[in-house]
């Protein structure tokens, strides 16, 4: 079966390797956003001749032909989803790791009014929210009370 990475890819042109069509595999079952090391980690899985320089060579191939982004959690690793035409946003848990998606038509018009304001238009941004749950945060604040 094909996945939709791979089908993404086939209509870019790319060449579908065998060890390519594992790692675009990998990068569409993937439900989370994993860095390059993981990525090698679930392949070898299904194909243990993957090396770890085939995974990363493969990652900036998709990369360069628009086919997964780079995303930036916060925590020095480059992590990747897949690229799709649906805008969104990450709201990363500081604590946990857990990184959640969300869409806001309001930021969208948001940051379209902020840019038209500031004489500009957008061609492209990022957005990260890093947080904890607002039960930690209200513990947290209690606790510095408690113990200044």
């Amino acid at each position: 079966m094909t996945s939709r990475l791979e089908a993404l890819c086939m209509e870019k042109g790319l060449k579908m390797t065998g060890q390519r069509r594992v790692i675009s595999q990998v990068l569409s079952e993937a439900d989370d956003h994993p860095d390059v090391e993981e990525v090698h980690r679930r392949a070898v899985q299904i194909d243990p001749r993957i090396s770890i320089a085939t995974v990363y060579r493969t990652m900036r191939l998709l990369e360069d032909a628009q086919v997964i982004e780079r995303v930036d959690l916060g925590d020095g690793r480059a992590r990747y989803e897949e690229a799709t035409a649906d805008h969104h946003h990450h709201l990363i848990d500081t604590r946990t790791g857990r990184i959640i998606e969300f869409a806001s038509p309001e930021l969208e018009a948001m940051k379209e009014r902020i840019a038209r304001e500031l004489g500009y238009k957008i061609v492209g941004h990022r957005l990260e929210i890093y947080g904890v749950p607002l039960d930690d945060a209200v513990n947290d604040a209690g606790d510095e009370e408690e113990h200044p």
